[in-house]
């Protein structure tokens, strides 16, 4: 049975999920996500490890943020393993939730035993020039005929399979929970400095890239590049929804890099 719960942070509460016992994985989300992301992950990764799903700090049903920015996402992610008495845990994050364990690592080594990357990209002054000028995923003016919803399942549907209605429905309800902030957290990634702080990272890392996801996938090399003797594995078709798509092959690559 997953299990649900709330964590006190300065920030607010978090949100959370999590099934299994053992060695503690804290699970990162993409934007513009929540735990449900890793709905499929946590009761394969839960056989072996404590595997625990939270909503960011701003999405889902964790706290809303004023000002949202990948520090502060790091920063809450630090307390809510504070919260659950968590000296130490594996961090594993999905595009923005990995950009957000980078920076977490960097913050607080000692904390990090290991650091699972899974489509992250690697956001330096030229990535963030070309960011500038690239237009909003998630965000719209609301219609009052619902013109909207439609518009952001055209601009998603060619990253999604078609014939899985199920987790493209999935993506679309946490965006019409985020509601004018479903876009904050790409433009928090957008202003990130990761390279003033990939170099901080002290832990071993494994890189996952997903062959079919033209965002992530060709930035592969360039982060694995900044990092000391990273592992890396692809999987061979894996989307923008990875954890959904491909849980067994995550599952397990977490697993036996987090042993």
């Amino acid at each position: 049975m997953i299990r649900k719960g709330y964590a006190d942070t300065s920030f607010g509460q978090v949100h959370y999920a999590e099934y299994g016992s053992g060695a503690p994985v804290v699970l990162l989300h993409q934007t513009p996500r929540s735990w449900d992301e890793y709905r499929e992950v946590l009761p394969l990764l839960g056989r072996t490890h404590r595997a625990i799903a939270m909503d960011t700090i701003g999405f889902g049903a964790s706290a809303p943020l004023a000002e949202h920015s990948i520090e502060t996402y790091a920063a809450a992610v630090l307390e809510f393993l504070d919260a659950l008495g968590l000296d130490r845990a594996t961090l594993a994050g999905h595009h923005t939730g990995g950009v957000v364990a980078v920076e977490a690592a960097a913050r607080a080594p000692e904390r990090v035993e290991r650091l699972v990357l899974s489509s992250t990209p690697y956001v330096d002054a030229a990535a963030r020039e070309a960011r500038r000028h690239r237009p909003p995923i998630e965000h719209l003016e609301t219609d009052p005929d619902g013109g909207h919803l439609t518009e952001i399942w055209r601009r998603r549907q060619p990253f999604y399979p078609t014939d899985r209605p199920d987790v493209f429905n999935r993506l679309i309800r946490d965006v019409l929970v985020l509601g004018p902030d479903a876009e904050k957290g790409h433009e928090a990634v957008s202003a990130y400095r990761m390279e003033e702080r990939i170099g901080l990272v002290r832990c071993p890392v494994l890189c996952v890239g997903a062959s079919a996801d033209p965002f992530s996938f060709p930035e592969l090399a360039s982060l694995a590049g900044r990092l000391d003797d990273p592992t890396i594995a692809v999987i061979e078709g894996g989307m923008v929804p990875l954890m959904e798509l491909h849980s067994i092959e995550v599952a397990d690559l977490i697993a036996r890099f987090a042993l």
